[in-house]
């Protein structure tokens, strides 16, 4: 993948299990996701430097808008049940070398708790711009089939680029 220039996502489907949600708009809001960090001062530090502890991140949400109010939208509310849903993606690239047009897969699984439900507007003839916010649990990002991020909050899993970041830790609790 090293050799080729991406550029758009060509198209994408979100699903909630193996069902594609109908009803989603156009682009999805995927979650910010912020270290938790400590401030490191005192002897042999010169200030100060705000130190990212290790797996560790602050509240991620993701936001799923919908054109409507539609049936789908509220499969994905209830908390006692949080969904598994999956955003699958075509990326749209160059080869540099030959200037041909390619594709690779991209996809994110998330599972997450409803944390606001945006009902929308009425208005004749419009869109209502309904949306539901997850608080996110777990994520994985594939690129080109291979995990490139896994983060699950609840099991002690961060992965970047394949390697489990937590392992030394765990070994040691």
């Amino acid at each position: 993948m090293a050799s080729i220039i991406p550029e758009v996502l060509n198209h994408f489907n979100i699903y909630n299990g193996a069902n594609a949600l109908v009803g989603v708009s156009g682009e999805v809001e995927l979650p910010e996701l912020e270290a938790i960090t400590d401030t490191v001062e005192g002897t042999g530090v010169l200030g100060e430097i705000e130190d990212p502890v290790t797996g560790q991140f602050s509240s991620a949400t993701i936001k799923i808008p919908f054109a409507v109010l539609y049936s789908d939208m509220f499969s994905i509310v209830n908390t006692t049940e949080p969904p598994l849903l999956t955003l699958r993606g075509s990326m749209q690239c160059t080869d540099p070398k030959t200037g041909a047009t390619g594709y690779y897969p991209i996809r994110v699984v998330v599972r997450g708790k409803a944390k606001t439900t945006t009902l929308g507007k009425v208005a004749k003839g419009k869109k209502m711009e309904s949306e539901v916010e997850l608080e996110i649990l777990y994520i994985k990002v594939e690129i080109n089939n291979a995990v490139v991020l896994e983060l699950d909050k609840l099991n002690f899993v961060f992965v970047l680029n394949g390697k489990d970041m937590l392992a030394q830790i765990r070994s040691q609790c």
